[in-house]
């Protein structure tokens, strides 16, 4: 039985996921626009042939299996929500919400219903990415000692969404939170963080680097300094790269390094990943169309979620956590 799809906006991202959809045997039933009758939308609709355009409450109340959110950031937690309560599984754009609390409620709320929720980081699919974590948990690094993440663009439209903070714009919720990720998949939840930004005249965080600290209590010192644990960094921008966006990964272990271009996409064939100076070659691959298999899998039973809501709410704790320490200059404990 085919899978059927709603989607709700005509966000640029949304051109990506929507033939990922179909690669992945599901069908877009509907569009939802603010106004189902407006020219973008008609267009959006006549370009992707798209069957019916309608309202984001009329997506909701539609005979449709799962709805996909790609609305500005600052709409994720109400529209999926509501999709949820009306029956939907909901795949949501990163990031999920835009705080732990709004995020905590959403996974209450998936909980309740018994409805796949999933932040729809593609990138975690791609082959760059399920390579990284094969080399590292094969222990062909030895212990991570260093991990840097760096993703970043020059933004040039002055009208874009992500340059409002009402709207939960940032460089850290747009881009700094792919790193952020990777960081968490691969070495787990930090004790704490700082970071410092270059921030707007809104108050718009316009580029940020942050620092994890993995270290624990020494038993053995008396001088009450913590020992052990990664180095770890990252650093999101939008006013770099006058052309094209940089995404890159560095993995430092006790026997060994890796690094990878192209870091966070997820479909693209030029993946270079270099580990101790030999260049892997990567069979490309569709990251998105790998997520939407893999959701539509899950939400009929047939495997069990990757990434839970619960990872999306730890998740949205160190994005917290970051912007905290980057307005107040201060170490924020998680």
């Amino acid at each position: 039985m085919t899978f059927r799809w709603g989607i709700l906006g005509a966000a640029r991202i949304a051109q990506a996921v929507l033939p990922a959809i179909r690669e992945a045997g599901g069908e877009v039933m509907m569009v939802g626009a603010r106004d189902p009758q407006s020219a973008r939308a008609q267009a959006f609709a006549a370009e992707w042939q798209i069957g019916q355009v309608a309202t984001y409450e009329d997506v909701l109340a539609a005979d449709l299996d799962a709805v996909y959110v790609p609305l500005p950031n600052h709409l994720h937690r109400p529209w999926s929500e509501a999709a949820m309560r009306a029956g939907k599984h909901v795949l949501t754009e990163k990031p999920l919400s835009l705080n732990a609390q709004e995020a905590g409620r959403l996974a209450g709320v998936a909980a309740e219903t018994g409805k796949v929720l999933l932040e729809a980081f593609a990138y975690r699919f791609a082959p760059q990415h399920r390579a990284v974590l094969e080399v590292v948990r094969r222990g062909e690094l030895g212990e991570v000692q260093l991990y840097r993440g760096v993703f970043g663009f020059k933004m040039t439209n002055p009208d874009d969404f992500r340059w409002n903070p009402a709207m939960g714009g940032g460089a850290l919720y747009d881009v700094g939170c792919y790193p952020v990720n990777l960081a968490r998949l691969l070495l787990g939840e930090p004790t704490s963080v700082t970071a410092q930004a270059r921030w707007t005249p809104e108050g718009t965080d316009v580029a940020l680097s942050g620092l994890f600290d993995y270290s624990q209590p020494d038993a053995a010192r008396t001088d009450g300094i913590r020992s052990g644990g990664p180095l770890v960094g990252i650093d999101c921008g939008f006013d770099w790269m006058p052309e094209g966006m940089l995404g890159h990964c560095l993995v430092v272990g006790s026997e060994g390094r890796l690094e990878l271009t192209e870091a966070y996409f997820s479909n693209t064939e030029d993946f270079r990943l270099t580990v101790n100076g030999e260049v892997r070659t990567l069979a490309p691959g569709n990251g998105y169309a790998e997520m939407v298999r893999h959701f539509q899998r899950a939400a009929r039973g047939e495997e069990a979620l990757l990434y839970s809501p619960q990872d999306a709410v730890n998740q949205a704790r160190v994005l917290d956590a970051l912007l905290l320490s980057a307005r107040e200059g201060n170490r924020v404990w998680l």
